[in-house]
């Protein structure tokens, strides 16, 4: 009964009052070895493959159709791989392999880790805000951000990308999201829905993040930092199928 209720057994939607996200670029075999073998990296140039933090302040997540006041309030961050998946009907999806999720609210924990195969933890965050910079924080966690909330952001000095047209590829969130069960051999997708997606590039000053240190990544270059505010977000029910290699 569990295993079924972390399929994602029913549609769910949230509305996102913002949603930052820095992705990472880095060589793409040394991201190789963290996704499971149904999936493939999604990669730039062939040679760059994609981690992303996504940080999201969500409003009323709860069941589709549900009343917003029976919705939980939270913060999320979320470890992400840029990946694709080609399914038995040979249509080929791009999407997010998720590494590792973190809220603010333990009850957002519970429900998470009920629903879905993301690997919740709850943590402390606390945000400050002054002269247009943005401070992102937790202590447990380990990780600090610092934003300049500039209206026309440059690229990141060491970015792959040579414009902001082509980091927007890379921005997230993708239209899916996939899980793999080793042990039947089955993968989750799950496909989400946007509305309003504007994203708008703004300059990280620093970060740190102790989650990506874990991974040993050699150098990883930020490669781009987007916001996007006011969204409202709709995940589809899951969809199970037998990967065949």
């Amino acid at each position: 009964m569990l295993s079924f209720l972390k399929n994602h057994p029913f549609a769910v939607e949230a509305y996102f009052e913002s949603s930052l996200v820095l992705t990472f670029a880095v060589p793409k075999e040394q991201l190789e070895s963290l996704i499971p073998p149904c999936l493939t990296l999604d990669t730039f140039d062939d040679k760059w493959a994609f981690v992303a933090v996504a940080m999201v302040q969500t409003k009323g997540l709860r069941p589709r159709g549900f009343p917003r006041f029976m919705g939980n309030d939270f913060f999320l961050i979320g470890y992400r791989v840029f990946v694709r998946y080609t399914t038995n009907a040979g249509k080929k999806l791009r999407g997010l392999y998720i590494l590792k999720s973190e809220t603010d609210k333990k009850r957002m924990e519970l429900m998470g880790n009920m629903f879905t195969h993301y690997n919740y933890t709850t943590t402390d965050i606390s945000k400050t805000e002054k002269g247009g910079i943005l401070e992102i924080q937790s202590n447990r966690s380990d990780f600090t951000i610092r934003l300049d909330q500039v209206e026309e952001a440059p690229l990141p000095p060491q970015s792959p990308f040579s414009d902001w047209k082509e980091a927007r590829r890379y921005a997230g969130p993708l239209p899916f999201t996939f899980t793999y069960n080793s042990a039947t051999q089955e993968v989750l997708i799950i496909e989400g829905v946007r509305q309003n997606w504007t994203p708008k590039p703004i300059q990280v000053l620093d970060y740190h993040f102790s989650f990506l240190d874990s991974l040993q990544l050699e150098n990883p270059v930020l490669a781009n930092a987007f916001v996007i505010r006011d969204i409202p977000y709709l995940w589809k029910k899951g969809k199970i199928e037998k990967w065949k290699p």
